[in-house]
């Protein structure tokens, strides 16, 4: 099959949907399928408009200069239906964000030239889903045949709503490469005597670093016999608050915020850790906490997150309903080692169903209902 990514966000620029798009687009084309990629993101070299080749994918860049290198372009859509046409390609599938301009003028075009289309939400709609959803335009695509799916239950219930009962919104998780995370046996870290809780998040306001220093304040009041530090993973534009916010608590001999880091390093510091804290409500899927679970980390995360479509509650970590609920849930993890362990020990040994064969399988069915879909109309 031949298919087309169709994103505004994509490398080089770091976040959750430019990296996972890419490793969706490797790991189709590892399973057979012919794969290109078109974005409004500029790419390396600065290149705007043009084709570079990433881990032997075909990249479009379709990107304009604006401040910041916001990736829009309003006119890209004459140039995307001639490439699209041109390339004689089986489905076109859009991932779209909270704010999704160029994935959007991509479903119009896909959808205009005839081309099967499905598209993926990768974030949760909170109080746009109602304006999004005043505008009709995605009842409109899924009454003209696009498969619409999102990457968790909770992602997808805005969705649904905005699209209407009569189009089912399917689920397509992300994957993850399970062997590049997973621990070489069963066994714990060696214990020194640390409880060590880590997070790793883009500090943004949207994934709620702040309140996770006050939660993490209020474990080690309430468990002052133990050893409990913080550590958290991640860049963003928050960081110069969250240092202050650190000095407020008067913490930085037991909170770390040591930057980005990369995949390795993450893994690394993972298998040092004994709980995984996901603090955001509305995280729409929560890669960084899967990859965290498969190390084999007990996960802490808010029932209402995304994070919920892969922890169950006591199995492979705790799922709070508000921010007194993690504070409780990491408390319980830090003076119930026998939970503690077994959650870890079952983590280390099932590895999780969002591999990425198991999602390739399911993207792939997604083609097949929209190539299903199209020919309906």
């Amino acid at each position: 099959m031949k298919v087309a990514l169709l994103s505004d966000c994509y490398l080089p620029r770091l976040g959750g949907i430019e990296v996972q798009v890419h490793d969706l687009a490797r790991h189709l084309q590892a399973a057979g399928h012919e794969v290109e990629v078109f974005t409004a993101t500029v790419g390396p070299q600065r290149l705007r408009v043009g084709t570079d080749w990433l881990d032997g994918i075909p990249v479009h860049r379709l990107a304009i200069t604006l401040p910041k290198d916001f990736p829009v372009n309003p006119f890209a859509p004459r140039a995307l239906r001639r490439m699209l046409q041109a390339g004689r390609f089986d489905v076109g599938h859009a991932h779209m964000g909270i704010v999704s301009p160029f994935a959007f003028d991509c479903v119009r075009v896909t959808q205009g030239i005839g081309l099967p289309t499905a598209v993926t939400w990768h974030s949760v709609h909170g109080r746009s889903a109602h304006w999004i959803g005043a505008t009709g335009y995605v009842r409109r695509w899924g009454a003209r045949g696009a498969a619409l799916s999102a990457v968790s239950t909770v992602a997808a219930a805005p969705v649904q709503r905005m699209a209407g009962p009569g189009y089912l919104v399917h689920l397509v998780p992300n994957g993850i490469q399970s062997s590049d995370w997973e621990r070489d046996g069963p066994n714990e870290r060696a214990d020194d005597g640390v409880l060590r809780v880590v997070s790793a998040m883009r500090l943004a306001r949207r994934k709620r670093p702040l309140a996770l220093l006050d939660l993490m304040a209020e474990v080690r009041r309430r468990v002052p016999e133990r050893d409990i530090r913080l550590e958290i993973l991640g860049e963003g534009e928050l960081r110069e608050r969250v240092q202050a916010h650190v000095q407020e608590l008067r913490a930085g001999d037991w909170i770390s915020l040591p930057g980005r880091m990369s995949r390795a390093q993450l893994r690394e510091r993972y298998l040092a850790s004994d709980i995984y804290l996901s603090p955001g409500t509305l995280e729409a899927f929560g890669i960084a906490a899967l990859e965290a679970r498969t190390t084999g980390l007990p996960v802490v995360a808010p029932r209402r997150s995304g994070v919920s479509t892969f922890i169950e509650h006591g199995v492979n970590g705790l799922l709070a309903g508000d921010d007194l609920g993690m504070v409780e849930a990491i408390v319980r993890l830090a003076t119930d080692d026998d939970l503690r362990r077994r959650i870890t020990q079952h983590n280390a040994i099932h590895r999780p169903t969002q591999a990425w064969p198991s999602v390739v399988e399911t993207v792939v069915a997604e083609y097949h209902r929209a190539q299903e879909l199209e020919l309906a109309r």
